[in-house]
């Protein structure tokens, strides 16, 4: 564990962004975007809240339900970083609900996993183009995920 609470160790990065390409322009701005954490692990949720409040305006939703509920409201989010499984609301039905609700918005989620899937959320991961992350993860694997969903290039392509 590093002293923020969160487990650092190698990012894993399940799909590859453009990580070899140097942020320029808008997406190294140095404007704080506003980053929505979701995370029903109070202390991994408090850790990242610490961890990113130092580059990025955060809040944080402990519920999926009530992640959509600050979705939906305003100001927007620029970025979404959510668990993908979580008890109630799953980041599953977080996406979908995103997706009918505020379409476009969806395409901001950067999801991280646990490596312990269900069917379902393998095969759903294998159906979005989401960036997604692999708990334990880095720092600079998440701020980069991150700034790539604010700017809306967070697509492979």
């Amino acid at each position: 564990m590093g002293r923020s609470g969160v487990a650092s160790g190698a990012g894993i990065v399940r799909k590859r962004l453009r990580s070899k390409v140097p942020l320029t322009g808008a997406e190294a701005s140095s404007d704080l975007h506003r980053v929505l954490v979701v995370e029903d692990e109070e202390a991994v949720a408090e850790g990242l809240r610490l961890l990113l409040e130092q580059e990025y305006e955060v809040a944080v939703a402990p519920t999926g339900r009530r992640a959509l509920d600050m979705i939906l409201g305003s100001p927007p989010f620029d970025a979404v970083l959510c668990d993908l499984m979580m008890p109630g609301m799953s980041g599953i039905d977080l996406f979908s609900a995103v997706k009918a609700a505020a379409p476009g918005m969806e395409e901001r989620l950067v999801f991280m996993t646990g490596g312990a899937f269900t069917p379902e959320a393998e095969a759903f991961l294998d159906e979005i183009s989401n960036a997604r992350v692999e708990k334990p993860f880095d720092f600079a694997s998440v701020d980069h995920l991150l700034r790539l969903a604010a700017t809306g290039k967070s697509r492979p392509g």
